[in-house]
């Protein structure tokens, strides 16, 4: 391996780098999890089950071209040199999809719909992995959980303030037609065609595109490599290289394993969590937004106090203690009903004390969310940094595609299994059970793992 010196990047650089995930959190946040992924299920589809089998179908086809293109993708951009190209080029992709979900009316064609949010969230991952690739050469390798967090804390606030907008000036509540503050949805949107959510798609589109253009005016990038003919050569070539060397680095090979079963739990917790939500209680756009932003709040705070816990017990730490609290609210989750927790064990109330989220089944789903908001960011931050930390400079852009990779090698087989199972059961609630396993297997393997990756195991 050749080691790349690390000159600390200007603090414009940093910055520029870090608003990458200020840019790209509103597609995740009011486009797949809380606004239009709800939209699509309740509204579009013909009943809640057929609408989130479809959605976690397209997000298993969008995860497993995700898995096949990252590492291919990641060493060619090893030996073209720069990222930005790169990160541009998905850009236009994602942004031209998204914008298109405009025309996502109730009784379109779903799978067409579906296709176009699985080429946005295929252009999204294509984006980060570059960007995230970039990371080893701004600051040294003691930085990199601190900015890392700090980040993923950055995308979470651009996130929620994304989600406010969306539910206090667009989003018009179905027995008013106002928004939760009382007025109309801004430029005459019309909540019974959908408009409130469909126009979330241009909504994100407008926010990456503005704030990608620091990392682009300031970020430091790397040289000007090969031209991209020897480049796809030379990328092939050295990627089957490195896919035979990472299993001869067997730190890293078990960390990416473990990773690769988590992190597809931790997936298909966020992409289903608040639809299952939405359908079990049948909560409007407006109801599902608040309930995002208070997982938003929260994962802010977690991911800055995960940069002080990172920088003190380590990447590992963080992602083990993040992995406990996301299977606990898991379980909480599914022993959930209308009248009960803790599969019964804890009867409630279900007389609705009116307004939002008015039973006592709903504000036990959302104590359950705060840990999930409490741990989401940080398991993935914290796995970024414990893989930038595990891999020189110079290998950063395969081992980042190859660890792309892991994120999502089998990150359609969560949602694979929970759409099948939920639609042999009729039972989304033993779709969601599938996501324990996942959490729980990667959690084990991870325990026995080194950090950093590239030592070897004691």
């Amino acid at each position: 391996m050749t080691e790349v010196a690390v000159q600390r990047a200007s603090g414009r650089g940093i910055w520029g780098w870090m608003f990458f995930d200020w840019a790209a959190q509103p597609f995740f946040t009011v486009v797949t999890t809380f606004i239009f992924g709800p939209y699509f299920v309740s509204r579009m589809a013909s009943d809640p089950v057929t609408g989130q089998i479809v959605w976690g179908y397209g997000i298993a086809a969008a995860g497993l071209a995700i898995a096949v293109l990252s590492p291919i993708l990641g060493s060619i951009a090893d030996q073209t040199g720069p990222r930005k190209p790169w990160i541009a080029f998905f850009a236009a992709i994602k942004i031209t999809s998204l914008c298109l979900l405009w025309f996502a009316t109730p009784g379109s064609n779903l799978f067409l719909v579906v296709a176009l949010f699985s080429l946005a969230s295929v252009a999204a991952e294509f984006s980060t992995v570059f960007n995230d690739s970039m990371m080893p050469r701004l600051v040294p390798k003691s930085e990199i959980g601190r900015i890392s967090n700090v980040a993923w804390g950055l995308g979470y606030l651009g996130g929620m303030i994304a989600l406010i907008f969306v539910i206090t000036c667009m989003a018009g509540i179905p027995e008013t037609g106002k928004t939760i503050i009382g007025i109309d949805p801004l430029f005459g949107l019309d909540p019974k065609l959908g408009e409130d959510a469909r126009a979330t798609g241009p909504l994100s589109a407008g926010w990456y595109f503005l704030f990608i253009l620091p990392m682009f005016f300031f970020t430091p990038d790397a040289l000007k490599g090969l031209p991209i003919g020897p480049a796809v050569r030379e990328g092939l070539a050295e990627l089957k290289v490195t896919l035979g060397e990472v299993r001869k680095r067997s730190g890293i090979f078990r960390f990416l394993v473990a990773r690769m079963i988590y992190q597809d739990g931790v997936n298909a917790l966020l992409t289903q969590g608040a639809v299952f939500a939405a359908a079990m209680f049948g909560w409007s756009i407006t109801e599902v937004g608040l309930f995002g932003i208070i997982l938003n709040v929260v994962a802010i705070f977690g991911c800055w106090i995960a940069a002080y816990l990172d920088t003190r017990l380590g990447s590992k730490a963080v992602v083990l203690i993040s992995l406990g609290m996301l299977t606990i609210a898991t379980i909480g989750i599914i022993s959930t009903g209308l009248g009960y927790t803790l599969f019964g064990a804890l009867p409630l109330s279900i007389a609705d004390s009116g307004g939002l989220f008015g039973t006592a089944a709903e504000k036990a789903y959302i104590l359950y969310g705060l840990l999930i908001g409490l741990a989401f960011g940080p398991v993935q931050a914290s796995s970024r940094s414990y893989m930038a930390r595990s891999v020189t400079a110079a290998e950063s852009g395969r081992y980042f595609g190859i660890y792309a990779l892991a994120g999502r090698a089998t990150s359609f087989l969560a949602p694979f299994l929970f759409s099948t199972i939920s639609f042999a059961t009729g039972s989304t609630r033993l779709g969601m059970a599938v996501i324990i396993l996942f959490l729980g297997v990667g959690m084990a393997i991870l325990i026995k793992t080194p950090y950093p990756a590239d030592r070897p195991a004691e």
